[in-house]
């Protein structure tokens, strides 16, 4: 019986309690999950590449631990099915939120269907009490100086905080 490997990948910028539900749902569905912190300069990072593995990576043990799956943070730039065939993966895991995910990865999963049928994506639900986060109103809210801790990990609260706070500095 082959091992079930599964890529849950995203920007993370920054992770938020809503990518760490998906994250310890995904990893009891899989034997071993790989996070894949995806470069996109479009989407214009907050944090580097190495600052968003870093702190997914600081988040992942305790997950792993509980569910008995291998996890690892895995930064990647190609195409998603190279990064999943790379990775020996089968399963590609998504998150969605509302109505307006779907449309989008619903066109993704035809296209990567088609790419290469050997590679299933299964979506997981966001839990009712994450459904409304994403890391762009997270960022947009923080720096508008409202209080986000409770939509992140305390040590990525933070790191946004000092990262605001640098970037203010900077600009004044």
């Amino acid at each position: 019986m082959s091992l079930r490997i599964g890529i849950y990948p995203g920007t993370f910028d920054p992770p938020t309690n809503g990518h760490l539900d998906i994250i310890t749902r995904a990893a009891r569905l899989v034997d071993r999950l790989v996070i894949g912190v995806a470069i996109n300069p479009g989407k214009g990072p907050m944090f580097s590449l190495e600052e968003r593995a870093a702190m997914v990576r600081a988040e992942i043990g305790p997950i792993a631990e509980r569910n008995g799956t291998h996890i690892e943070v895995k930064p990647f730039s190609s195409l998603l099915l190279h990064f999943a065939r790379a990775e020996g993966a089968n399963l590609i895991i998504r998150g969605l939120r509302a109505l307006s995910d779907f449309d989008y990865e619903f066109q993704m999963t035809g296209m990567n269907a088609r790419l290469d049928p050997e590679v299933e994506t299964v979506f997981l639900m966001a839990s009712e009490k994450h459904q409304f986060i994403a890391s762009r109103l997270i960022k947009e809210i923080a720096l508008l100086d409202g209080d986000v801790s409770p939509f992140m990990p305390p040590s990525v609260h933070e790191r946004l905080l000092a990262r605001i706070k640098a970037t203010s500095k900077g600009s004044s």
